[in-house]
This record gives C-alpha cells, structure tokens and sequence, in this order.
C-alpha cells in the first residue's frame, strides 16, 4: 500500500530557492521528491514517474500551470496543491474549476505547505494497492509493465526484457533482502528449466541498463548468496 513515509512529491516551480525550500522540508517530513523546473518537464514526469502528490506553480515557462493541471486531470487523479503568487479569488476559483485539490497563495509558510500536503494524502492513499513500486531513483509500474530512472535531467524509461523486468520488479518489492538465484528462477523463470546461472547473465544485463539510466549498483551481488536490489551504502 502506498504510505505518507515512501510518498513520491513532484515539485513544479521555476524558482531554484523556493523549490530547494519545499523539497527540504519535505524530505525531512520522510517524502521522496521529484523537481521539475518548467511545464513540459512536469508533465513528462507525472506521466512516467506517477508521483503520489503534486505542487504546481502557475507561472512556468513553456506551459504555465493551469495548462499543465488540465493535462494531469486527463492523465490521472493525482492530487495536485497549486503554489502561487496570484491570490485573487477568480485565480482560485480557476484552479479548482480545473481539478486542484487545494491552493496555497506565495509567501507561504513552508510548514503551513507540507501540512496541506499530508492532509491531501491523508484523503488519497491507502485506498487500494498501487500500481507503481518505488526504491531510490527506480520505479517500476507492475500494471503497464514499465519501468523508469528519475535522474536530473528527467525520466529515463528503461528497455527491459520480460525477464529482466520481471526479475526487477520481484526485488523491488523487497529491495533489502537478498535473493537467492534458485529464487530468482522460481519467481522469474517458472516456465522454464534453466540452470540457476542463467540468473547472471539477466541480472548483469539489467544492471548495465539501470547504471546507464543513472541508477549505479543496482542490484548488488551478495557472495555465496545471490543478489539484492539495494546496493552498498
């Protein structure tokens, strides 16, 4: 079940302080975030990354932020708090015509904003299971089989054989525990008698792939044991 602790935040906002600010103290509220820095980036990541919550500014380059929420709205549900400095009532009234679930008006107190956030997902998750399973950079989505890098310059999708997807999204499930590659198999590879070693061959191939995308060792070996997704610390 998604939780408040692995929420993902995607942070829309032009404005480097200020998306620093809110990204800070979310993350020390345990959120995971995303940034994005201008519309067309937003989009592209709600659409690949389907974070769990979004912070909108409305005055963005390339597309501003009432274009952007339209597009989200006939995307998904995720819930979406515009952060903006147009105060006035019809620029509210606007936001939620369009689908935002709650609007903040620039200054705004940064302990005031992670509190609508918490509210808003204490209404939205926890609701059914979800279809998309994080772990650092990785996220894997197990109902449209796909799977994506959050890396600085946006989402990486990943070009994974049915194999190495299935072998990726079985660890990320459990992405602290070591597997063993009689495991792996079993999980992976029921309908085929391959030897154990074979397990090798798709693990090592799915690691070059995610250190290509920028997800560095992922997953790590474990001597005399087999593999486990998280790597060395």
């Amino acid at each position: 079940m998604a939780t408040m602790m692995n929420a993902v935040v995607l942070i829309v906002e032009d404005e480097p302080e200020i998306a620093t600010i809110l990204q800070a103290y979310l993350e020390r509220e345990g959120f995971r975030t995303v940034r994005a820095e201008n519309g067309r980036l937003a989009i592209d990541l709600h659409l690949s990354l389907k974070p769990d919550i979004v912070l909108l500014d409305v005055k963005l380059p390339a597309i501003d932020g009432y274009a952007v929420l339209g597009v989200i709205r006939r995307q998904h549900n995720t819930p979406v708090i515009m952060v903006t400095a147009l105060g006035e009532d019809l620029d509210k009234l606007q936001a939620l015509r369009i689908g935002a679930d709650d609007y903040v008006v620039k200054p705004f107190n940064a302990h005031e904003v992670v509190a609508r956030v918490k509210a808003v997902l204490r209404r939205t998750l926890g609701h059914g299971e979800t279809e998309v399973v994080r772990f650092g950079p990785i996220s894997v989505d197990l109902i449209a089989h796909s799977a994506v890098v959050a890396s600085g310059s946006g989402a990486v999708h990943l070009d994974l054989t049915l194999t190495e997807f299935r072998v990726l999204g079985h660890m990320i499930r459990m992405p602290t525990r070591a597997f063993t590659r009689a495991e792996l198999v079993d999980a992976c590879i029921p309908e085929s008698e391959t030897l154990e070693r074979t397990i090798d061959t798709h693990v090592s191939n799915l690691r070059r792939k995610l250190s290509a995308a920028g997800a560095v060792g992922y997953p790590q070996s474990i001597r005399g044991v087999g593999y486990r997704l998280s790597p060395s610390r």
